[in-house]
């Protein structure tokens, strides 16, 4: 088996056209000498002269053996980079629909804005699945709408926090949440996303509280959907109070006093690369635009 070591050093004197220059290169500290006894060495255990030395040249066996063991070599510095976290520049992120839609394509533009080369993979997810994707290290972060504590051993920043409405269609006669909650029956569709979304699940947690049951007629992919939906008058959408993000033409929001509020968050598993840190401070500067944390 050819030694490692000595594979190195070939490495640096075939780059660098003999061993005086190699050992100026060499990232630390070995003697001409020592390199040339070495070189020797793994010439004597594959039976080939890998170099002339005056002048430089590398034989055909020389040139072979360096374009075997080049692509390694050469990305030394760089492997120690990215897992270090200094050369990296992309991210793993997961995020729901509705951090996708209003939050990250800005939250991006100012990432690259930042860092020119900055790429990004994007996965689908709600809290608990970036949990188990951070915990399988599949993500580097994920942004989520907390709607319990975290499991242990992930790191999380919050952001802000969002207020869930109710939409309801103008003219519809429905003054407040309260006083539609407080009917003895509720007769009017139900709006929602899926039920497996958080959204959903804490406003059906708030409506078990109040002895309400109400259940959804239509769930849907998205939040812009529950709006357009509820402005063509097919029933009352479960929605969220977006900072800058106005409901279609003829729908108004009704606070729903005393439901779960739902927290942006930023969470990682273990310790952020510089990319990642820079991500989390960028997301929490455009969060204080938003939402005014």
């Amino acid at each position: 088996m050819m030694n490692v070591h000595h594979l190195e050093l070939f490495y640096y004197v075939a780059r660098h056209g003999g061993v005086s220059a190699a050992a100026r290169q060499i990232p630390y500290g070995i003697q001409q000498p020592a390199i040339s006894a070495q070189i020797l060495q793994l010439e004597d255990d594959l039976g080939v002269t890998l170099f002339r030395r005056r002048p430089f040249q590398l034989t055909k066996e020389g040139r072979t053996l360096y374009d075997y063991i080049l692509p390694f070599f050469s990305k030394m510095d760089e492997v120690g980079r990215q897992l270090r976290g200094g050369g990296e520049d992309r991210l793993r992120i997961a995020a729901p629909e509705i951090v996708q839609r209003e939050y990250l394509p800005e939250l991006c533009s100012r990432m690259r804005k930042r860092v020119p080369g900055f790429h990004f993979t994007l996965t689908h997810g709600r809290q608990e699945e970036c949990e188990v994707l951070l915990q399988a290290q599949e993500v580097d972060i994920g942004i989520a709408l907390l709607t319990k504590k975290p499991e242990s051993g992930l790191e999380t920043r919050d952001f802000a926090r969002m207020t869930p409405v109710l939409l309801v269609k103008e003219g519809s006669g429905i003054t407040s949440a309260e006083e539609l909650l407080g009917r003895d029956r509720i007769d009017l569709p139900l709006i929602t996303l899926s039920a497996e979304e958080g959204v959903s699940r804490a406003f059906q947690a708030g409506l078990r509280e109040r002895g309400v049951d109400w259940v959804p007629s239509l769930e849907l992919g998205g939040l812009d959907l529950v709006a357009r939906y509820v402005s063509e008058g097919f029933g009352v959408g479960v929605s969220l109070r977006l900072p800058g993000c106005e409901q279609p033409d003829g729908v108004r929001e009704l606070p729903l006093e005393g439901f779960p509020q739902f927290t942006v968050v930023a969470m990682w598993a273990g310790r952020l690369s510089p990319l990642g840190e820079m991500f989390v401070e960028v997301a929490g500067g455009l969060a204080g635009e938003l939402f005014g944390t």
